[in-house]
């Protein structure tokens, strides 16, 4: 499926969330990612934010579709972090 994660957490926490985003999906910008995962992926991702964040304080939206091609996806201004497809 196919998931774009927002973050705001604690700035102790930045670095390790960081971190742990990155190890699943792709930055695109500023506590933003997105990318393809399995369900059991996005299970695994789940449960490793539940034990890094505070839930009283941190926020963390996961939005989730099917496909990316059900997603219009429009920048404006700067494309922070443009993703290539290598063959």
């Amino acid at each position: 499926m196919y998931v774009i994660l927002v973050y705001d957490v604690n700035v102790k926490r930045v670095g390790k969330m960081l971190k742990l985003c990155r190890r699943y999906l792709h930055w695109i910008q500023n506590s933003v990612f997105e990318g393809e995962l399995t369900d059991l992926k996005l299970k695994q991702l789940k449960s490793e934010i539940g034990d890094l964040i505070d839930s009283r304080v941190d926020s963390v939206i996961i939005f989730t579709s099917r496909q990316e091609r059900w997603m219009d996806k429009q920048i404006v201004g700067v494309d922070k972090n443009k993703l290539d497809q290598f063959l």
